[in-house]
This record gives C-alpha cells, sequence and structure tokens, in this order.
C-alpha cells in the first residue's frame, strides 16, 4: 500500500482488547496526522491507558489494524513502536534521581569512544538537544532529583527525541505540576508540533486540553465517545461526552450491557 500524501501518522481502524470477561476496548478508531496535538480524554476505565499500551507494543491488540503512515504495521512488542519511530513518556517518567541529566538523557543509549563512555560528546548532544527544544535548566550535570518537577518533565520529554520519533505519546505531562510547570510542558509540547511531530497527549485537565490540542478523542467505555475540534468545540461538551452525557449510540448498547472498560 502507498503512503497516502498529507495522510495520518499513526491510523488506528477497530482496535480491540480484552482481559478475560473484560471487554476493555471495542472497534477504536483514530488517527493521528504530523505538526498535530490529539488530546486523548475521558474517565478513569475509560481505556485510555489500555489503547495506550497496544500503540506503544506494551499490550498489543486483540483485533483491527495499526497502520503507520499509511501502511499496516504489527506493533507487538515495544521495540516495534520504537522503529517505527513511536515514542512514549509515561507518567512515572522513569527517570534516576540520583544520575544527572546527560546520564538520563542518554541511559540505555550511551556513547562509547574505545569502549569508554564518551562524556564530552553525551554532554555536547545533551546541551544541543535541550537548546533545540528551549529547554532551560540550571544545569546538564546536576541530579534529576535537583530539577523542579516541570523541568524533569521537560528533561524526560526530551530524552524520547533522541530516537528522532514522529509520534510521541505524553501520559498526564502536567500531573500534580503548578501553574509555572504546567505552562513549562505546554510551551514544550506546542514546540513538538511545531516541529511537525504528531503528538497524542494524554490529560485529565480541560485547562490544557483546550490550551494545546487541535483535536479531542474522547473514550467512554473503552469506545469512541466523539472526535472534537478543540476550536469549534466547547469544554462543556467534551465533558459531557466524557460523563456519558451525550453517549453515542454504541456506548449506550455497552453501557446497558454492564461491561467496564479497565
Amino acid at each position: 500500500m502507498a503512503i497516502v500524501p498529507n495522510g495520518p501518522v499513526l491510523a488506528l481502524r477497530g482496535i480491540s482488547k480484552r482481559f478475560g470477561a473484560v471487554q476493555a476496548l471495542t472497534d477504536i478508531h483514530l488517527e493521528v496526522h504530523a505538526g498535530e496535538v490529539v488530546a486523548l480524554v475521558g474517565d478513569n476505565g475509560a481505556g485510555k491507558s489500555t489503547l495506550v499500551k497496544s500503540i506503544a507494543g506494551v499490550g498489543p491488540a486483540d483485533e483491527g489494524v495499526i497502520e503507520w503512515q499509511g501502511k499496516p504495521v504489527e506493533v507487538s512488542r515495544p521495540h516495534d513502536a520504537q522503529e517505527l519511530g513511536i515514542a512514549t513518556v509515561y507518567q512515572d517518567l522513569a527517570l534516576c534521581d540520583n544520575i544527572d541529566v546527560v546520564g538520563n538523557l542518554f541511559l540505555g543509549r550511551e556513547i562509547l569512544r574505545a569502549g569508554v563512555l564518551d562524556e564530552v560528546e553525551m554532554e555536547r548532544r545533551s546541551r544541543e538537544l535541550l537548546q533545540t527544544l528551549s529547554i532551560r535548566i540550571p544545569s546538564v550535570r546536576i541530579p534529576i532529583a535537583s530539577l523542579s518537577g516541570g523541568q524533569r518533565q521537560t528533561v524526560a520529554i526530551a530524552r524520547s527525541m533522541l530516537g528522532e520519533p514522529k509520534l510521541v505519546i505524553l501520559d498526564e505531562p502536567t500531573a500534580a505540576l503548578g501553574v509555572e510547570q504546567t505552562a513549562q510542558v505546554l510551551d514544550l509540547v506546542e514546540r513538538l508540533r511545531d516541529r511537525g511531530l504528531a503528538v497524542i497527549l494524554i490529560s485529565h485537565n480541560m485547562a490544557d486540553v483546550k490550551a494545546v490540542a487541535d483535536r479531542v478523542a474522547v473514550l467512554r467505555l473503552g469506545r469512541n465517545n466523539g472526535i472534537f475540534d478543540v476550536k469549534a468545540t466547547s469544554q462543556e461538551e467534551i465533558i459531557s461526552a466524557i460523563t456519558g452525557a451525550t453517549d453515542n449510540a454504541v456506548t449506550r448498547r455497552k453501557a446497558r450491557s454492564g461491561e467496564v472498560a479497565k
């Protein structure tokens, strides 16, 4: 299949996932384009985490097709996603507090010269990367534990950029951050979009969603419950879709059947 010009970077076609007797995802459809931020929202148990794990190869889908740049692909493990150009920054960040910024950025992909860590080159690339993303921190040689929550989040996002991804998935990047730190992270999300990357933003914060997202995809009880243009949709309409006040037909049928998504 040829790559469709201006088509989606990622397209999900009929993604379904079951855990035993629980149908966590049912017939999910989603498209994400380059230079676009798509917010993935839904109440607890809506299926957001399950869907992200399917995209990232952590928990492959049972049914459906994942298309990457117009071609169907198999994403059965995290390495498959990384090879395609999908980077995921989870909520726990997976940073090592006692290691400096350089060490965290290159953790698992250290640069060696004659069998020895090339600290000079890794520091040079770290500075270059942070400067490119307009990330400001006191020093690349201070331990991660010395940084604020917002700075730690931006370092985790910067680390995902070392693999030159085309799609970045951000799992609740502003959770537990203050106003100033949240603004710092949202500014970085906008810079990723400006660089032409596709971004999936998982968030419970409607203010953050309205601030940076181009479209909002709502999940409810493991099903699609609307995809909205942020500029043309009020916050109240999105919340109604999340809570079920404006359920679509398939979601209403699922709710009546008593099934619950993970």
